[in-house]
């Protein structure tokens, strides 16, 4: 079962989100609801839960703030944000705040919502179509302002492999014989390296330059 909160000050958005993964999507549990920043933390300290579905525009902080605080705070704890606003900077903003999944509430419906949890919990990242172009976006401009030439150690091209392969992080660690801490290390030191924010950005950097192979 994977535990949910909704984090959205429209009460019709939660209230319609929460019937419709109750109806058709067993597998999900929403175990909380939250109108506001502070909401959500009084909550986290009182509920377990896997996943936020995180609004970016609420009464008390923003999205952004909350996403950060959340990672710092609860860094196991993944995110999926659900939000009418795909504007580049926003998008951005998320992705560096670690953000595992972002979709726009204009192309994404209940089922959707279900499949990016879903893949999400199992440790590959998911984004919307019009977020995917936005990120695609985001990589052109930052290869066009410097190409990057990194090098990488043996363990940090092992983690990128099985990051492609969709492994979260804790099956890496096992796979690696290491903590999930020093995973998130790793991955942190390859991200400044690049100069990127996400998984998926390092992987397709990975792929784009021959460092990992498409099989």
């Amino acid at each position: 079962m994977i535990k949910v909160i909704i984090v959205d000050d429209h009460e019709l958005f939660r209230l319609g989100v929460r019937m419709a993964i109750e109806n058709r999507h067993p597998d999900l549990q929403i175990v909380g609801e939250a109108e506001s920043g502070a909401k959500l933390f009084a909550l986290l300290a009182e509920v377990d839960v896997d996943i936020l579905l995180l609004d970016i525009a609420l009464p008390d902080m923003s999205g952004i703030e909350i996403a950060r605080r959340v990672k710092s705070e609860h860094p196991d704890l993944k995110i999926l944000t659900i939000s009418a606003e795909n504007a580049t900077p926003v998008v951005q903003a998320m992705l560096d705040a670690g953000i595992e999944g972002f979709i726009s509430k204009r192309h994404g419906g209940i089922d959707v919502f279900a499949e990016a949890v879903r893949s999400i919990m199992q440790g590959v990242d998911y984004f919307g179509k019009d977020i995917s172009e936005v990120i695609y976006r985001i990589y052109v401009s930052k290869k066009k302002t410097a190409e990057v030439t990194a090098e990488f150690t043996v363990q940090e091209k092992r983690i990128i492999e099985l990051c492609r392969e969709g492994l979260p992080g804790k099956l890496i660690a096992g796979r690696l014989g290491i903590s999930l801490r020093t995973v998130d290390n790793h991955k942190n030191h390859i991200f400044r390296k690049l100069g990127i924010s996400n998984t998926m950005e390092m992987v397709q950097y990975a792929m784009k330059n021959g460092i990992i192979q498409m099989e």
